[in-house]
């Protein structure tokens, strides 16, 4: 059996595939024309977000058996092909938890006391300190769509801080939401309440373009929007038109709906600060979702263990 690691990944992959004895190629930067041609070729593949397997490139394997996913979003991988051909998908849902908790909280702090705008303004020897006025997180609502791992961590960590914690996910039960001290509301009341509006849900069809023009001139105008799951949840049009509108007042996006974005519709507009896709960019990040991943599909191959799937047949 064979696996191939099409993106680049911690070296800690290699270890692992090496101490199960499973053969291994590196092939990264592949045109999809070029990935379509060889990817049948294995029995696993493993990728993060750069590598697309689109239908026209799973559609006609016959020997792929396992697509192992170092992270949580597999919106670049097209589930439908893959279940009809029999291929099953595994994410690592738990190993870049912490490091996407950590920036959306650090993405919080920076909106609030104007940390990213200060840090300019001072390297241009500036001394502006009554422009950058902050506000306290401490006392705040936090709205947390999405009450997942991270949701869960987030709301952990800003409950700490001693903001306090709403969602209107529909799967967490009340045992779950006291142990995190967090109320159920709707998405309206979600909407209208939240001083800090944090996204951790999937993009499906239900989510896409959740946040627009109508739902975010229903928020605060001393909101903000935090963003570090998927780009496709906020139209990024209407997110500018709100911004440099003042209908709410500020957001942090990590995300965007086209990647790498060198080119986006929101560049240039006010109180938004914006990142590469930092969410899972940490050391340890890393290093965790590239053992989870060989781990996960060196078993599903040797012995056939499956976990963390996000497809079956």
């Amino acid at each position: 059996m064979k696996i191939l690691i099409s993106d680049k990944m911690s070296n800690k992959v290699e270890d692992v595939l090496k101490s199960k004895s499973i053969n291994y190629d590196i092939k990264t930067g592949l045109e999809p024309d070029e990935l379509k041609s060889i990817i049948d070729d294995y029995d696993g593949i493993l990728i993060r977000s750069a590598t697309k397997l689109t239908s026209n490139i799973l559609e006609n394997c016959t020997n792929l058996k396992v697509i192992g996913r170092a992270g949580v979003g597999v919106d670049n991988v097209d589930l439908d092909v893959a279940t009809k051909k029999k291929i099953l998908v595994m994410n690592t849902p738990l190993g870049n938890l912490e490091a996407t908790a950590e920036l959306t909280v650090g993405l919080m702090f920076s909106l609030y006391r104007h940390i990213h705008n200060a840090n300019a303004s001072t390297h241009e020897g500036k001394w502006e300190k009554a422009k950058f006025m902050g506000t306290e997180l401490k006392g705040k609502t936090l709205g947390i769509v999405g009450f997942g791992n991270i949701g869960q961590r987030v709301a952990e960590i800003c409950r700490t801080i001693g903001m306090h914690i709403l969602t209107n996910s529909n799967s967490a039960n009340d045992e779950l939401l006291k142990s995190f001290g967090a109320n159920k509301v709707s998405t309206e009341e979600l909407l209208s309440s939240s001083d800090v509006l944090s996204l951790h849900t999937k993009l499906n069809d239900q989510t896409k373009n959740m946040l627009n023009k109508e739902t975010i001139s229903t928020m605060k105008n001393s909101s903000v929007i935090i963003n570090c799951a998927r780009g496709g949840l906020i139209n990024e049009s209407d997110l500018k038109d709100a911004l440099n509108n003042d209908v709410i007042a500020g957001a942090a996006i990590d995300v965007y709906e086209t990647e790498p974005a060198t080119e986006n519709v929101m560049f240039g507009t006010k109180n938004l600060l914006l990142t590469p896709h930092l969410g899972a960019s940490s050391k340890e990040a890393q290093s965790n979702v590239a053992i989870d991943v060989a781990n996960q599909v060196a078993d599903f191959l040797k012995d056939n263990k499956i976990v963390n799937n996000v497809n079956s047949f």
